[in-house]
């Protein structure tokens, strides 16, 4: 062997010494992700799972809110009814109410008479019965 051949070998050998804790980090560095490689797989794994999840959550909620607007339809078809039904009863209460007053009025002058005749033998019914009451008051003293 010739010294050139010596000293590239020796050259060789010393970037093989330099190389050695550079690859030594390396591997370690390979083994921390690895590792985490594991943590990210079951990270995923954990989000499939929360996803599948949020899906049949979602599928239930869907289902719920179907139900509920059916519901809230029939509850709002029967009240329609129920509101129809009852603009119908004020338009007859109306009319009945216009006639009723139509009556009352017809009928005030015939009553207005009467209703003196019987003020006035109220008044002289009261008298009579002060008058027996006064006579009883003074009979006990």
């Amino acid at each position: 062997m010739s010294m050139l051949e010596w000293i590239a070998q020796a050259a060789l050998l010393l970037l093989l010494l330099a190389l050695i804790p550079f690859a030594w980090r390396l591997e370690r560095r390979i083994a921390t992700l690895r590792e985490a490689g594991g943590g990210l797989r079951d990270g995923a794994e954990g989000i499939a799972q929360a996803t599948e999840a949020a899906e049949a959550a979602l599928a239930r909620l869907r289902a719920t809110a179907e139900g509920t607007g059916r519901m809230v339809a029939e509850r709002v078809a029967t009240a329609e009814k129920l509101r129809d039904d009852l603009a119908f009863l004020v338009e007859r209460s109306e009319v009945l109410a216009d006639r009723l007053d139509a009556l009352v009025r017809e009928a005030r002058p015939l009553a207005e008479p009467a209703t003196a005749a019987a003020q006035a033998a109220g008044r002289s019914a009261r008298s009579e019965a002060e008058r027996e009451l006064l006579r009883a008051l003074k009979g006990l003293r």
